[in-house]
C-alpha cells in the first residue's frame, strides 16, 4: 500500500470546523439541565483530615448532594483506582476521594453537586475541613515520612533490565570511564483544554463523556469500579484540546461524577479551571539518573549503566510505574552498538501529584540521559561531538539489531541521518558564528542529538468502512484524535488504499457503543496501526465486491481486476470505483456489501529515529538564553501526509524546548505547588522559537504494510537533550561542567557565577 499522488495535498479537513469555533468539546456536549459538580481539595500536602458541617452544607440552596469517601463505601463500592504495576510493585489504595488522610495538595476530598457552580462553591466553602499536618515527603530518596504501609521507605518498586554482569565487567575493564548525574525535572503537560467530564445514567446504563485518549480503557475501568458488565457502560470522547498522554488516565473525578449521577438520577457535569488542572493532572518526568559509561582505547562506547530514582508522586497513577522503567528500557542504549548495558530504576512515593505519561513517556527521559552523557564524554575527551557519536553507532548492516534490553530495531541508517543533519546545520561554519557572537559579548553553543524511539501501545486495531445511502462513507476507527489531524489522515489512508475520495469520508471515533474495540491513541501508534488495518479492510472489500461485480458485469470473476481505485473487467469498458460499486450493491439489495469490518495486528514494533541540532546564544551578563536555530533530520519511514508529520515534529520540539528552557513544576518545603497559573509556569511562545527546519531521510519499516514508523512523539524525544547540549556547549568555556535544566536566565546566571568562583547572591 503506497499513497496515491495528491493524497497528501491540501489542508486538514477538521480545521475549518475547529478554527471557526464549531468544535464540540466535553463541556459543550453536556445536557443543559445537568447538575454542576465541584471538588473540595486538599490545601496541604500531607495531613490527617476530618470534615464538619456536611449536613448543614447539604441543606444549602441549590445543593443536590455531597459525596465523600463514606458515601462511596456506603454504596458498596471499593474506592480504589486501578493502576498498571511493575512486577513486584507496591499497590497501595488510591481512593477516588481521600479517606482520613490526604497525600498531595489538590487531592479530591469531597464532591459537591448543585444546580449551579456558584451554589456548589458556596456549599464547599461551608464545609469545615479540619486537618493535622504530617511531615511532607518531598526528596527523591528512600526514607522520610511514610506515605503507605505497603511501601516501606516509600519505595514503590525496583526494576532492572539489561545485562548487569556484563555491564559491571565492561565498566571495570574499560580503558576510559565516565560518570555523570543528570536531573530530568517535573513538568506539567498543560493541554489547551482543561480537563472536564460529565456523566448520566439512562435505563440502568452509565454514559461518561470526557476528554480522553481511549474510550475502551475507561469503559472497562468504570465497569469494574461499579461492578457492572461492560455492556452497561458507554464512554464517549468528543473533540479533545490536546492529549499528550496526560489525557489517557482514569482520573478520580470520572467515577465520582458517575456515582453522583446514579444517586441523583440526573446528569452531572464538571469542568476544571487552569489552576485545578495544573494541580491534579498527572505530572511528568521527575527523575534523576546516574549514568556510567565505559570506552575502549579508541573512545568507542563499550559499557553503559544507568541508575534512576523516579518520583511517582503520592500514588500509582494509571501507567505511572512503567514509564521510567519499561519504557525507558526500550531505548536505553539509543542508536549505539553497546551490549554490555543495564539499568535500574527505583520508584519513590512523595507528597506530590502522581506522575504518568507525557509525550514520549520514558523515551525522552532515556535519550536525555544518554545523549547528555555522550555529549559530556565528547567534551571531556576533547572530540567533535558528531564524530564521537558516529564511532559507536549501530551500522545499517547490523539491522535488525537486538539490544541489551530485548528490543529489535527494524531498519535505519543512524550514521547517515547524523551526517545529513551536520550538513543541514552547517557544522563547518559554526566556529565563525561562535566568533561573531563572542564579538558581541555573547556565548554561542550548538547541541547535537541522535535518537531512536519505540512505537508503543496495542499492536492490533479494528476498523469498519460503511457506505451510506447519502453517497458518503463512514470510517469507524479505534484511535482517538486530540488535534493531530486524524479526520484528515485516516480518510487519506483509505483513499490511498481504495480510491474512495477522502473528502467523501466521515471519520467516526470516540464512542464505545459505535466501535466495539480499539487501542486508542498513545505511543505514536495511531496512523501506523490505522494504515495497517485500512490495508486489510481494502483487501476484504476487494474480495467481497469481486463476485458481485463480476455477475453484474457478466464476466468471470477471474477476469476482474482492481487497479488505481477501480475495478476493471477484461473485454469491457466498465471501470466502477468503490462508490459506484456501492450504489450498484444498494440498488441490488446487497446490504451485506455496504459494511466491512477488518482487524489486523502489527507483526512488530517500528523504531522512528533521527538527529536534532539546536543552536543557542547566551548573554553572560543576564543569563538569558536565545534559541537561534533548530534543525531536524528524521527517519519516519513512509509519510502519508508530510504536512501533518511536520506539524507533529514542530509541536514535539516546542514541548521539549519548553522543558529545557523555562518549564518547571516546583514545590516548596511543605509540598505546596509553586506553579498553578501561567503567571507562575512559563510556556514557550512563538517568539521563543526559531523556524524549526525539518527534512526526511526515510527507510520504510518492514513491520507494517505502508512502511511507517510513527512521528507523534519524536520531536520531544530529541529536543530536550539537543537544547540542553547547546546550552552546555555555550557555557563550557566559562567553566560550567554540568549544566542542569531548566535554563532560565536566573539559573544560567547563577551557574556562570558559581563557575567563576563568585557567590551568586
Amino acid at each position: 500500500m503506497t499513497p496515491k499522488s495528491g493524497t497528501s495535498q491540501g489542508g486538514r479537513f477538521e480545521d475549518s470546523r475547529l478554527l471557526s469555533g464549531r468544535g464540540r468539546y466535553t463541556d459543550d456536549t453536556a445536557a443543559a439541565d445537568s447538575l454542576v459538580a465541584i471538588f473540595l481539595r486538599a490545601p496541604v500536602a500531607h495531613a490527617t483530615i476530618s470534615l464538619d458541617g456536611l449536613e448543614e452544607a447539604r441543606t444549602m440552596p441549590g445543593v443536590a448532594d455531597i459525596l465523600t469517601a463514606a458515601e462511596i463505601r456506603a454504596e458498596g463500592i471499593d474506592p480504589d483506582l486501578p493502576a498498571t504495576l511493575v512486577k513486584g510493585g507496591a499497590s497501595p489504595l488510591r481512593p477516588a476521594l481521600a479517606e482520613g488522610r490526604v497525600r498531595h495538595v489538590g487531592e479530591a476530598i469531597a464532591c459537591v453537586v448543585a444546580t449551579s457552580r456558584a451554589a456548589a462553591l458556596d456549599a464547599a466553602e461551608a464545609i469545615a475541613l479540619d486537618f493535622e499536618e504530617l511531615p511532607a515527603k518531598l526528596d527523591l530518596a528512600e526514607g522520610g515520612a511514610c506515605l503507605h504501609e505497603e511501601a516501606p521507605g516509600n519505595r514503590a518498586y525496583t526494576f532492572r533490565a539489561g545485562a548487569w554482569d556484563a555491564a559491571d565487567a565492561g565498566l571495570e575493564t574499560a580503558a576510559h570511564r565516565l560518570s555523570f548525574e543528570i536531573a530530568d525535572h517535573r513538568v506539567i503537560c498543560n493541554p489547551m483544554e482543561p480537563r472536564a467530564a460529565w456523566a448520566e445514567w439512562t435505563e440502568g446504563r452509565l454514559h461518561v463523556c470526557c476528554g480522553g485518549q481511549n474510550v475502551w480503557w475507561l469503559k472497562s475501568r468504570l465497569a469494574a469500579w461499579f461492578s457492572v458488565p461492560e455492556s452497561q457502560v458507554r464512554v464517549t470522547i468528543p473533540d479533545v484540546g490536546g492529549g499528550f498522554g496526560t489525557r489517557a488516565m482514569f482520573y478520580p473525578e470520572y467515577p465520582v461524577l458517575a456515582l453522583a449521577a446514579r444517586r441523583l438520577g440526573r446528569p452531572v457535569r464538571w469542568a476544571s479551571d487552569r489552576s485545578e488542572t495544573m494541580l491534579t493532572d498527572a505530572g511528568a518526568r521527575d527523575l534523576v539518573s546516574t549514568v556510567e559509561m565505559g570506552f575502549d582505547a579508541q573512545k568507542r562506547l563499550t559499557a553503559y549503566r544507568v541508575r534512576n530514582l523516579s518520583n511517582l508522586g503520592a500514588y500509582n497513577s494509571q501507567f505511572g510505574q512503567g514509564i521510567q522503567c519499561g519504557n525507558f528500557a526500550r531505548v536505553l542504549t539509543g542508536v549505539y552498538d553497546v551490549q554490555d548495558a543495564a539499568m535500574e530504576t527505583v520508584g519513590i512515593y512523595t507528597n506530590t501529584t502522581p506522575t504518568d505519561a507525557y509525550r514520549g513517556a520514558g523515551r525522552p527521559e532515556a535519550i536525555y540521559a544518554l545523549e547528555r552523557a555522550m555529549d559530556q564524554a565528547a567534551r571531556v575527551f576533547g572530540e567533535d561531538p558528531a564524530s564521537f557519536r558516529r564511532r559507536s553507532m549501530i551500522r545499517p548492516g547490523q539491522l535488525p539489531y537486538a539490544t541489551a534490553t530485548g528490543e529489535s530495531y527494524d531498519v535505519g541508517d543512524f550514521p547517515g541521518v547524523l551526517d545529513a543533519l551536520c550538513s543541514k546545520a552547517d557544522m563547518g561554519g559554526f566556529a565563525a558564528r561562535r566568533a561573531a557572537s563572542e564579538a558581541k559579548g555573547k556565548l554561542r553553543g550548538i547541541g547535537l542529538v541522535s535518537y531512536v524511539e519505540a512505537i508503543l501501545g496495542a499492536p492490533d486495531e479494528t476498523t469498519t468502512v460503511e457506505f451510506t445511502q447519502e453517497g458518503r462513507v463512514r470510517l469507524y476507527v479505534g484511535t482517538q484524535s486530540a488535534g493531530q489531524g486524524h479526520e484528515t489522515v485516516h480518510p487519506r489512508l483509505l483513499e490511498a488504499r481504495t480510491g474512495i475520495p477522502a473528502h467523501a469520508v466521515d471519520v467516526v471515533m470516540g464512542d464505545s457503543d459505535l466501535i466495539a474495540k480499539g487501542g486508542g491513541t498513545g505511543g505514536s501508534r495511531s496512523v501506523t496501526v490505522q494504515a495497517m488495518v485500512t490495508d486489510r479492510a481494502g483487501q476484504m472489500m476487494e474480495a467481497a465486491f469481486a463476485s458481485f461485480l463480476a455477475a453484474e458485469l457478466g464476466v468471470p470473476e477471474d477476469a476482474l481486476t482492481f487497479e488505481d481505485g477501480r475495478f476493471r473487467a477484461e473485454g469491457t469498458n466498465a471501470a466502477p470505483d468503490f462508490m459506484e460499486a456501492a450504489r450498484m450493491a444498494h440498488d441490488a439489495g446487497r446490504g451485506d456489501l455496504l459494511k466491512h469490518t477488518a482487524t489486523a495486528t502489527l507483526p512488530g514494533r517500528s523504531f522512528p529515529n533521527g538527529a536534532h541540532a539546536a543552536e543557542v546564544e547566551v548573554d553572560p551578563e543576564t543569563g538569558d538564553v536565545s534559541l537561534l536555530s533548530y534543525k531536524v533530520v528524521d527517519d519516519f519511514g513512509t509519510l502519508i501526509d508530510p504536512v501533518l508529520a511536520i506539524g507533529q515534529v514542530h509541536g514535539g520540539v516546542a514541548q521539549g524546548v519548553g522543558q529545557a528552557l523555562m518549564e518547571r513544576a516546583a514545590h516548596d518545603e511543605e509540598g505546596q505547588a509553586l506553579a498553578v497559573t501561567f503567571m507562575d509556569y512559563a510556556m514557550p511562545r512563538a517568539y521563543d522559537l526559531p523556524m524549526i527546519e525539518f527534512s526526511q531521510r526515510p527507510i520504510p519499516s518492514p513491520r507494517n504494510p505502508v512502511g511507517m514508523k510513527g512521528c507523534g512523539e519524536a520531536g520531544t524525544v530529541g529536543a530536550i537533550a539537543a537544547v540542553s547540549n547547546a546550552v552546555q556547549d555555550a557555557l563550557w568555556a566559562r567553566g560550567v561542567r554540568n549544566a542542569q535544566m531548566p535554563f532560565t536566565a536566573s539559573r544560567v546566571w547563577a551557574m556562570l557565577r558559581d563557575a567563576a568562583g563568585r557567590d551568586p547572591a
